[in-house]
């Protein structure tokens, strides 16, 4: 099954406090930041991640760009986020594709809901990327501790040719 999560963007960015004090200091800082964490989201999950920003502070025609796999979107000057995803939502829904949505945004919330799409509040999705960084540290020690352990400093793929090489494997 094909999943896509929704971003609303500047939503987002508000109801992390993280993000919202970067966006106090530096948009583009924040957005970057959104972004690279649905990166890893997206790495994590597997979802196909869309972070959409909304014509609000950024006037141009619609805008479309991917940066580490992640599709990012500037409405057009005329278009709200909410717009945009809705209409993703109803295209992207099928029998084959689960949608979800990002935002706290309670009227957008139901009208996902009206979709059939999934919701899922920015507090949520903080709470899960805080939840998937703990798993992904977790992981990355006990495969450290399961490695043989040396005083010379090897690369790992040397580790690994030493380790066949003393298993008798070629």
């Amino acid at each position: 099954m094909n999943r896509v999560l929704l971003v609303d963007g500047y939503n987002v960015i508000g109801a992390w406090p993280e993000l919202a004090r970067l966006k106090a200091k530096d948009l583009e800082t924040a957005r970057n930041q959104l972004v690279e964490w649905m990166a890893e989201y997206q790495s994590y999950t597997g979802y196909r991640v869309v972070v959409v920003f909304d014509a609000q502070y950024v006037r141009a025609k619609e805008r479309k760009y991917k940066k580490n796999k992640v599709e990012i979107v500037f409405t057009k000057e005329d278009e709200t986020a909410d717009e945009y995803i809705e209409q993703k939502a109803i295209e992207y829904k099928n029998v084959k594709t689960q949608v979800m949505v990002a935002t706290s945004d309670y009227t957008e919330q139901w009208a996902i809901f009206g979709q059939g799409a999934l919701r899922i509040s920015a507090r949520e999705l903080v709470f899960e990327i805080k939840e998937m960084t703990h798993q992904i540290t977790r992981k990355v020690k006990e495969i450290q501790e399961k490695q043989p352990k040396t005083g010379l400093n090897i690369d790992f793929e040397t580790i690994q040719a030493l380790e066949k090489l003393r298993r008798g494997r070629k």
